[in-house]
């Protein structure tokens, strides 16, 4: 398998920075969490909306450590684990192993744009990424990915950090500087959230939610733990939320992919 240089610089920066990651996020490297983060694993548990007997795909998996979380909520979820990193890949079998989890998750090295070389058309009822899909420089041809490797009624979740948009012209500016110093110091491309929904209804995915995570504010970490992290890389630091320009949104955008079409209102709807 070739990768892109891209690819390869997600990479190698994980591959360098994993034990710097585990140290400060633990086994969920996700900057918007809870203060306890099994919380957030839970919240998202039932956004995804898991069930029983499904093959899903955790498309840029980490170390395993929500894969792990929702494969011990029902015994018989199968889930595919993908990372590109080594060292991820090394801590999640770990990880896994502590769970007895080897037969019910399926870690694998590979590139997650090309996933159809691995899988065949139709194979998965879920495929989620959690703060994963902005490593992708070619979003859109991705997400044409998913669409050919869910089922009909199969379910794209994403919830990632997205491009804060304003009126102020300055604040655009200054919001969009600290973007690209994210992009820069994490190997990402932080999504356009208009950009991403042009992409889904053009292939006929139907939106089921698009909004932020539904947590109690009191619950929210706040950030801290990104902003500790955030001090390694020489990004932006939050000395103080006072006159801050925050740069981005975070937002959970779950689509399913249509099953039946109703010929006599010429509308798809989803199975409910």
């Amino acid at each position: 398998m070739s990768l892109d240089k891209s690819v390869l610089q997600v990479k190698e920066f994980y591959n360098t920075y994993n034990d710097k990651f585990l140290s400060v996020y633990g086994n969920v490297i996700q900057a918007f969490r809870t203060n306890n983060v099994e919380d957030y694993l839970e919240y998202t548990f039932n956004s995804i909306g898991f069930k029983p007997e499904e093959l899903v795909l955790d498309a840029g998996c980490g170390v395993c450590g929500p894969a792990a979380y929702f494969a011990n909520k029902i015994d018989n979820l199968r889930i595919e684990a993908c990372t590109i990193s080594e060292a991820q890949f090394h801590a999640g079998k770990t990880i896994l192993s502590d769970n007895d989890l080897n037969g019910q998750v399926n870690l694998f090295l590979h590139d997650y744009n090309q996933l159809e070389d691995k899988y065949p058309s139709e194979s998965f009822n879920r495929i989620y990424f959690l703060e994963s899909f902005g490593h992708s420089r070619n979003q859109n041809a991705l997400i044409n990915s998913c669409w050919n490797l869910l089922k009909e009624g199969g379910v794209l979740y994403i919830k990632d950090l997205f491009r804060r948009e304003f009126d102020d012209e300055w604040k655009q500016l200054r919001a969009d500087e600290i973007v690209e110093s994210i992009n820069r110091a994490y190997s990402y491309c932080v999504p356009e959230l208009n950009s991403l929904l042009t992409a889904l209804r053009k292939l006929g995915f139907l939106i089921e939610f698009i909004k932020m995570p539904d947590i109690d504010k009191n619950d929210f970490e706040r950030l801290s733990i990104s902003n500790e992290f955030q001090e390694l890389f020489g990004v932006d630091k939050i000395k103080s939320w006072k006159n801050y320009i925050f740069p981005i949104d975070f937002f959970e955008v779950k689509v399913v992919k249509p099953e039946k079409f109703d010929t006599n209102n010429h509308l798809y709807f989803l199975n409910k």
